[in-house]
């Protein structure tokens, strides 16, 4: 029953280990996955975190990069579609496999979007933004995301809405999220689109973490292919992504399917409070390293933008509070569980 259910995502894991192994020993590159070790120890965490949250493998890459190893923001960005395209990946299949419950509608649309927004964010406006300011951009998005969830955290994990199965509007909000968010945030950073679909079906609609983290999950998976399949069409790769890529790899092919199946088990609130607090934590640290070439008034600047993100997801919150998008209840919201008889939340 096992092998019949899980039959594509196995397919999935022997083709991608097969090929990486053929690879890795047929082209003698195992001194290089060696010498990255530490990617991979730091994608153990973020692959779990991709796969239980809606945060993609890059939101933990990216500063272990960026802020740990002084690497250029450039190569975080570029590692993060990388990575992000074998492990959310892997951990899409899993969700579908399992026959989790989706947004299908927003889903839709912001594949859509995602398919147009990304490329062009890719080359045309990230070539504009400075390394620092991707560096920042990143901070703002998820240290905006953790607090918003430091006070607001049982309030989501208190819905219980499943979203509309064939909602225009919700297929046309995904679709403008999609386009902006894929070329304004996913193209800049390799992240954001996830936490944006999320931020719109748990703040707007309302609806149950089980149905939006995986829908986050699945959008982050199919931009970050859109972003490979860009950067690979365009050779404007960053050095040093393959070396990462090939170590850190293995580890998140089954860590971020593995986050999907704990969080069954252990619950979606206490994952999302250690996450909200890495990212709040983050968001300090590229703050302190950047304080002496911000200045005063760029370290203002920098705080105000985080203010800017969280007055905005409050005016989603009020948008769904007072009803603006039709959500209807699902009548297996009541039973709050995954498949394995454990709490969702």
């Amino acid at each position: 029953m096992f092998f019949t259910r899980y039959a594509a995502w196995l397919t999935f894991l022997g083709a991608f280990y097969g090929l990486w192994a053929l690879f890795v020993f047929g082209r003698d590159k195992w001194g290089v996955v060696a010498e990255h070790w530490p990617m991979a120890l730091s994608m153990a965490v973020g692959s779990y975190a991709a796969g239980s949250t809606p945060m993609g493998g890059g939101t933990v890459g990216f500063p272990v990069l960026v802020l740990l190893f002084d690497m250029p923001a450039s190569l975080g960005r570029d590692f993060s579609f990388a990575v992000q395209s074998i492990g959310m990946v892997s951990a899409s299949i899993f969700i579908l496999c399992r026959r989790q419950p989706l947004a299908w509608s927003m889903l839709r649309g912001a594949m859509i979007g995602a398919l147009v927004g990304t490329p062009l964010g890719i080359l045309f406006l990230s070539p504009l933004i400075p390394e620092l300011w991707i560096k920042l951009a990143f901070a703002v998005i998820w240290g905006s995301f953790g607090v918003l969830h430091l006070y607001r955290l049982p309030e989501i994990t208190a819905h219980s809405g499943m979203g509309a199965g064939a909602s225009v509007r919700e297929f046309r909000l995904g679709l403008v999220a999609g386009v902006c968010a894929g070329g304004m945030a996913a193209a800049i950073t390799g992240v954001g689109i996830d936490m944006v679909i999320y931020a719109l079906l748990v703040l707007l609609c309302r609806v149950d973490l089980k149905v939006a983290i995986p829908t986050s999950v699945i959008i982050m998976a199919f931009t970050s292919l859109v972003g490979v399949a860009v950067k690979t069409a365009t050779s404007t790769w960053q050095p040093g992504v393959l070396g990462n890529w090939l170590a850190a790899a293995p580890v998140v092919a089954l860590g971020a399917p593995l986050g999907v199946f704990v969080v069954g088990l252990i619950g979606r609130k206490p994952t999302l409070l250690v996450v909200a607090v890495l990212c709040i934590g983050q968001y300090l640290w590229t703050g302190y390293t950047e304080r002496d070439t911000l200045g005063a008034a760029g370290m203002f600047v920098f705080a105000g933008a985080v203010v800017i993100c969280l007055l905005g997801f409050e005016w989603l919150r009020r948008k769904g509070n007072t009803g603006s998008v039709d959500v209807p209840e699902h009548p297996a919201a009541s039973h709050s569980n995954d498949g394995l008889g454990q709490p969702a939340a």
